[in-house]
């Protein structure tokens, strides 16, 4: 059982999470027509194959290490002959994240309140906080790829369009 001060460290944190599920969702919903097969370079990923790497990414570390939350979960690449192929729906990225991201809010804040180890038989970290923190530094880079990618386009986000869509959502200014 956490005390207040952990209560209120773990709330922040998971917080902290949700924030950043919803930049992820503004970003997507902002794209602009053809975004989704935008890249940053000829060779790049597109930007449909990164966001349905970001939920990929998020079921797996789940699947190793707190198998009952990812079991409802389902992905967004497909399998075509030799091809693995990306959703390109936004609803469904979209509902797809949403869904990821509460699951791996739900295991962090079980682990942590149960003192469960996040134990897998190909991964495990220290801490549940951990798996948090290794989520959004992965997402955030795939983020930057996609900012790169639709600037690439011809599309960047300007600050004007960036600014309430990513920094107000961690921030209040007055």
């Amino acid at each position: 059982m956490l005390d207040k001060l952990g209560q209120n460290l773990l709330e922040a944190l998971l917080d902290s999470w949700d924030r950043h599920n919803t930049i992820v969702l503004n970003v997507l919903h902002a794209l602009p027509p053809g975004g989704l097969k935008a890249k940053a370079m000829e060779n790049s990923p597109t930007v449909a194959v990164q966001l349905s790497h970001i939920h990929h990414t998020r079921l797996y570390f789940l699947s190793q290490t707190a198998l009952e939350f990812a079991q409802d979960l389902t992905p967004l690449f497909r399998q075509e002959g030799d091809e693995q192929l990306a959703e390109r729906d936004p609803e469904r990225i979209a509902q797809a994240l949403n869904g990821s991201a509460r699951a791996i809010r739900q295991a962090v804040q079980s682990r942590v309140q149960t003192g469960q180890a996040m134990l897998g038989s190909n991964v495990a970290y220290d801490h549940p906080v951990l798996l948090l923190q290794h989520m959004l530094w992965h997402e955030a880079y795939h983020i930057g790829q996609i900012m790169l990618a639709l600037k690439a386009m011809g599309h960047p986000f300007p600050d004007a369009q960036a600014e309430p869509l990513i920094w107000d959502v961690w921030r209040r200014e007055w």
